[in-house]
This record gives C-alpha cells, sequence and structure tokens, in this order.
C-alpha cells in the first residue's frame, strides 16, 4: 500500500488487478435471468425489510461520512494546524475504514446475490409444478370432451329422428293453414261480390224513387214524405240484412277456424302419444341391444385373453389392427357429425327462409286487406256523401217550389181584390171580421205632415 500527501489532500492507494483480471469468467448468458428495474427494487425491499446487520452498517457508513467530513474541514485550514502528523494519522485510518467498507460491501453483495439464486430456484420450482398440473388438467379434459364427443353422436342420432317427424308435422299444419287461408279468401271474395250487388241494387231503388218523386210532383209534401220514410225504411232494413249477413259469414268462419283448430290438436296429441310409445319402444331396442353387444363383446374379450396366452404374436398383431379400425371408426363418427351438423345448419337456414318468406307474405296480404277495406269504407262515405247532397238538393228544390206557389197565390189574390183574412185562433177557424174605415185610416196614414205635428204637440 502507498500513501503520498500533496498540497493538503490524500491519494488513494492503487490495487494491481491485472491477475484478477485473469481469473475472470464471463457467466453463461443462458442461465442468467434479467430482472426489470421494477422487479430489482421489489426484491431489493424484501431484503431490507428485516436485516440488522445492514442497518449496523448504514449507522458505520454514517459515522465514517461524519468522520470523513471532519478530515475533509481539518485539511482545508491545513496550514492552521497545529501537528500534521496527528492529521495524517487521521487520514491513514479513514483509509482503512474505507477499504474495510469496500470489503463488507462485497460480501454483502455475495450474499444478496444467494439469497436471489434461492428465490429464483424456488419459483422455478413452483413453476414447474404449475406446468405438470396444467398437463394434468388437460389430459382429463381432453379425454372430458372425447366423452362428451360420442354422447353427441348419440343424440344427433335421436335428433335427426326428432327432425324427421317435426318436418313431417310442420308440413301437415302448412297444408292446413293454407287450406283454411284459401277458404278465407273465397268467402272475403263472396262477400265483397254480395256487398256490391246490394250497393247497386240500392243504389237502383234510390234512382227509381227519385223519378217517382218527379212523376208525382203535384202531391209533393205527402208523397215526399212518404217516399222518405219509405227509403229510409228500406236503407235500415237494407243494412240491417247487410250487417246480419256480415256476423252469420263472420260466425260461421269462426266456427270453422275453432272446428280445424279443435282437430289439428286433437291430431297433433294423438301424434304426441304415438312419438312417445315410439321413442320408449326405440330407447328399449336400443338398450337391449347395447346389452347384447356388451356381452357379445365379454365374450370377445375371454377368447382374446385365451388367444393371448397361446398366440401372444397373433395377438398384438389383432390389437393394431383393432386400433387401426378404432381411429378410422373415430374418424367416420367424427366425419358423419361434421356432415351432421353442416345438414342440420342447413334446414335450419332454409327454416328461416321460409318463415321469413311466409311473414313477408302475410304482411303482403294483411297489406292488401287494410287497402281494400279502406277503399271500400272509402266508397260507402262517398255515397253517403252523394246520398246527402241529392236529399239536400231535393229538399232546397221543393223549398223553392212551395216559395214560387205560394208568391203567386198571393199574386193572385191581390189582382182579384181577395184581402187577406185572419182565422179565429180556436177549433173553430171561423174568419175575423175587418173594422178599418176611413176614419181608423186617418189615424194612422198623415195627410198633412203640418197638421200632424201640431196635433202631436211638435213646434218645430
Amino acid at each position: 500500500m502507498e500513501t503520498e500527501v500533496q498540497h493538503g489532500r490524500r491519494k488513494t492507494s492503487r490495487k494491481k488487478v491485472d491477475d484478477a483480471s485473469g481469473m475472470f469468467q464471463f457467466p453463461d448468458l443462458r442461465q442468467v435471468t434479467v430482472l426489470s428495474k421494477a422487479e430489482w427494487q421489489r426484491i431489493q425491499r424484501e431484503l431490507d425489510r428485516h436485516n440488522p446487520e445492514k442497518e449496523r452498517r448504514t449507522e458505520e457508513a454514517k459515522e465514517r461520512e461524519v468522520l470523513h467530513q471532519q478530515s475533509v474541514e481539518v485539511v482545508k485550514q491545513w496550514s492552521n494546524t497545529i501537528a500534521s502528523a496527528l492529521l495524517l494519522t487521521e487520514v491513514l485510518k479513514e483509509r482503512e475504514a474505507q477499504i474495510d467498507l469496500k470489503e463488507r460491501i462485497k460480501n454483502t453483495t455475495r450474499d444478496v446475490e444467494k439469497q436471489f439464486l434461492d428465490v429464483m430456484k424456488t419459483r422455478e420450482d413452483e413453476a414447474q409444478r404449475q406446468e405438470e398440473e396444467r398437463a394434468l388438467q388437460r389430459k382429463m379434459v381432453t379425454q372430458a370432451v372425447a366423452e362428451d364427443l360420442r354422447k353427441q353422436i348419440g343424440e344427433n342420432k335421436v335428433l335427426k329422428e326428432q327432425q324427421k317427424v317435426e318436418s313431417k308435422r310442420e308440413g301437415e299444419e302448412i297444408q292446413q293453414l293454407t287450406e283454411l287461408y284459401q277458404w278465407e279468401q273465397r268467402m272475403e271474395r263472396e262477400r265483397q261480390v254480395k256487398q256490391k250487388k246490394d250497393l247497386m241494387q240500392a243504389h237502383v231503388e234510390h234512382v227509381a224513387n227519385r223519378d217517382s218523386v218527379r212523376a208525382t210532383e203535384e202531391e209533393k209534401q205527402k208523397t215526399e214524405e212518404e217516399r222518405r220514410t219509405l227509403f229510409l225504411s228500406a236503407k235500415e232494413k237494407m243494412m240491417k240484412l247487410r250487417k246480419d249477413r256480415e256476423t252469420e259469414l263472420l260466425r260461421e268462419a269462426q266456427k270453422l277456424r275453432e272446428g280445424i283448430m279443435k282437430d289439428l290438436t286433437v291430431a297433433q296429441q294423438e301424434q304426441w302419444v304415438s312419438e312417445e310409445q315410439r321413442i320408449v319402444k326405440a330407447v328399449a331396442e336400443q338398450e337391449a341391444k347395447q346389452a347384447q353387444q356388451w356381452w357379445e363383446e365379454e365374450e370377445r374379450r375371454a377368447t382374446m385373453l385365451r388367444a393371448i396366452r397361446e398366440h401372444r404374436e397373433l395377438t398384438r398383431q389383432e390389437k393394431e389392427q383393432r386400433q387401426r379400425a378404432a381411429k378410422q371408426t373415430a374418424k367416420d363418427e367424427l366425419e358423419a357429425k361434421r356432415e351432421a351438423d353442416r345438414i342440420f345448419k342447413e334446414k335450419q337456414r332454409s327454416k328461416a327462409l321460409q318463415i321469413k318468406e311466409d311473414r313477408i307474405h302475410l304482411q303482403g296480404f294483411n297489406a292488401t286487406q287494410t287497402a281494400e277495406k279502406s277503399a271500400q269504407r272509402e266508397v260507402l262515405r262517398k255515397g253517403e256523401q252523394e246520398l246527402e247532397k241529392m236529399n239536400a238538393e231535393l229538399m232546397a228544390q221543393e223549398a223553392r217550389q212551395f216559395h214560387q206557389y205560394s208568391q203567386q197565390v198571393i199574386r193572385t189574390a191581390a189582382a182579384g181584390g181577395i184581402r187577406p183574412v185572419y182565422l179565429v185562433q180556436d177549433q173553430s177557424g171561423a174568419q175575423m171580421p175587418q173594422y178599418v174605415s176611413e176614419d181608423v185610416k186617418k189615424l194612422n196614414q198623415a195627410v198633412d205632415i203640418q197638421a200632424e205635428k201640431k196635433r202631436l204637440g211638435f213646434t218645430w
């Protein structure tokens, strides 16, 4: 160790590291684990949480730092010191303390690395154990999936039979609904034809009544009242008959619909009972067949064991052949399942398209029915408006004719010198006398306006 003091400053010793560098070996990168900064800080916090030795070393380092600062201050005031030899002694002690600190830090680093390696080894063992558990779980899941596939193959066979029966039943229901729809359409057309016929007949009757009124115009009031009464009565009867007919048609359609639905319900119930019986019978036959197959399999297994004891080589060949057959069977079953799934999806798609087309057709039919009913209501409304208009014109014409007749009577009476008379307001109907004389006329008619003013008391 060399120590030099120059101008009150210390200079650290220089160690020879040439020999040590020759002994250094680089670590194997395949066995080195690179930690992130956050992981390294977490490990340091775990290691430093309860470490009295490190706390003690930290305190000692703080004390040495205080001594170092003191020595620095002393060196700064070197010219003012009394004993330079004493200062040199303190400097040497400080240097020895620093060397000791480096050695302790190196030992502590080795301890930390050992603890870190132990922690990593524990983690690797735990990861290996978890990987083995996951492999075991995957194996169990694979076995469960294979078992589920075998069950699904059996269920798909039963489902195919059920789908065939369901498709047949749906076809019959659609046929029945189609026939019911055609029958309702036919009844609706007949009702429309009858309604048009009734409207035409009512219009003809109206024209005939109107011509009759014009032909018998001299008996205006009495004949008109009778004709209007008859027309309204006939119209009410016609509307009542039409409503009764529509009600009867609706009642018959409802009755027929209920009968069809009842027959469909009975047929479906009988079909369901027979279907359950067939399913029970099929299940029983399947179970008997499986039991027979199981006994046959047991017998074949016993024969195979005897053959193994006698001819081991032949048994090995048979075993390999069975394995190949099992693989081929599994492959065939998987292909059959895929084909069944494809056919099922295709049927479901076709069924969905058919339902969509039926819905669109039904919506179009409903829209057509709504439009036709709206048109019928519009025709009825226009007919009623036309009838009301004709009635109003007829009443106005009658009023004009009565006014002309009354004016003609008044003019004829005035021309003939017939004065208007007043009747007594009682059941006798006697004519009241006329009391108007010349004196009375003078009282009510002014001849000389000035004389009348004076008589009445006016002064202007």
